[in-house]
């Protein structure tokens, strides 16, 4: 079948009601997995400062494939591609449920998810075509918000029933991302050819990388982005240590619910953003990074279950209004010189990177035995620290070149 025969001028066309259901099944395996998992590797009594190291294992397959997934997406039909990416997903689930290494399992999860990752956001504007191709990007990420939300309480209420259970649901729900993946048409490649040599490929990313590093915009928003996801993804883990020694309460739904409600505020942020802030006006959301910080120093303080929920909430909001632009800006910059694809390749690398650094510190402290309340405080410092850094460094620099120019 022929490209052109898939474009469609329907928003909820056949191929693209397959998308989204396979993403939503396929985000809503990988937050589940890793709530059943945590209760796995507890069950089975490995150290607490082990726990990050799970997630460390996941974002690594991001960081080593960068340079290679963004050309294996492009080469082949990129629905087969996502139902690859999803079929070894299945694969590392059903090896932690058969009882194999949970970390050699879920690090498997995390190849699938860097795989799935360039697929999933190039397929879109092969399947839609003129002004729907916005609002197919916004369909993609409200399923992936109800996946996060759905996911994650799913996992940690199942995990509290019993453990088994809760990971033979993730791998009957990466199945059905699977047959979902059936339903996409075989596109024609976006790309053919071209050199599989590794260190040319390499090379090529390099070279995405500085030319994005060298635009003072574009890292600026490279910078912002990586270190949001590093805090969120450490934000994740400091909750699930975090809960039982402020706030008493031992299970594992209770993390997951109060993980949800940070999703529920990104929704909430990143309408305001949409607002309130244009390309041209992208520094209005340094403030809410600056904030962010400051409020996971008062959550670290907190006792009680209901104020504790509406500060992540609180937190969400902040998140969505502070990353909603930097993203933005980094596809328009990122199209305009190395294309939007390798700027989301390049993006992805960051942010997996920040997110490796982040939880190796992390699970340091941890493993030294520094008491939860002290490391979500030091956390929260440390992330307003950053971003004001970054937001007075980027202000003096814009100042110069405005100067200059006179």
């Amino acid at each position: 079948m022929s490209q052109s025969a898939v474009l469609s001028d329907r928003l909820l066309s056949r191929p693209m009601i397959a998308v989204i259901s396979a993403q939503f099944f396929s985000a809503f395996g990988d937050n589940a997995l890793l709530f059943a998992t945590l209760a796995l590797i507890k069950q089975q009594h490995y150290p607490a400062w082990s726990q990050p190291v799970l997630q460390m294992l996941f974002v690594a397959a991001y960081i080593f494939l960068a340079p290679f997934v963004g050309k294996f997406a492009d080469n082949f039909p990129k629905g087969r591609v996502l139902m690859a990416a999803n079929g070894l997903k299945l694969a590392g689930a059903l090896l932690i449920c058969a009882g194999l290494n949970p970390f050699f399992g879920y690090c498997l999860v995390g190849v699938g998810a860097a795989a799935y990752s360039p697929a999933k956001y190039g397929i879109l504007g092969e399947l839609t075509q003129g002004g729907l191709l916005v609002k197919a990007n916004g369909l993609i990420e409200a399923s992936t918000i109800a996946a996060i939300l759905i996911g994650s309480v799913a996992g940690g209420l199942l995990a509290d029933w019993h453990v088994l259970a809760a990971l033979s649901v993730c791998a009957v729900t990466y199945g059905v991302a699977v047959v979902a993946n059936l339903f996409i048409p075989r596109l024609v490649p976006a790309r053919s050819g071209g050199s599989w040599h590794p260190v040319r490929m390499l090379g090529a990313f390099t070279a995405a990388c500085r030319s994005l590093w060298q635009d003072g915009e574009t890292r600026f928003s490279i910078i912002g982005t990586s270190l949001f996801w590093g805090a969120g993804v450490t934000l994740r883990f400091l909750l699930v240590l975090w809960v039982p020694v402020a706030l008493g309460i031992n299970d594992n739904a209770t993390p997951t619910m109060l993980n949800a409600m940070v999703a529920v505020g990104i929704v909430l942020g990143a309408a305001a953003a949409a607002k309130l802030i244009s390309l041209e006006t992208v520094r209005r959301c340094m403030p809410a990074g600056v904030i962010m910080g400051g409020v996971v120093v008062a959550l670290s303080l907190q006792h009680h279950l209901m104020p504790s929920y509406l500060l992540l909430a609180f937190i969400g909001i902040l998140g969505g209004f502070f990353i909603v632009p930097l993203n933005a800006l980094l596809q328009h910059r990122g199209k305009q010189s190395v294309g939007a694809g390798n700027a989301i390749a390049v993006q992805n690398f960051g942010e997996n990177t920040a997110m490796l650094l982040m939880l190796g510190l992390y699970s340091l402290v941890v493993k030294l035995n520094v008491p939860a309340v002290v490391v979500g405080m030091g956390f929260g410092l440390l992330f307003s620290a950053a971003i004001a850094t970054l937001w007075f460094a980027t202000r003096a620099g814009k100042s110069t070149r405005t100067g200059g120019s006179k």
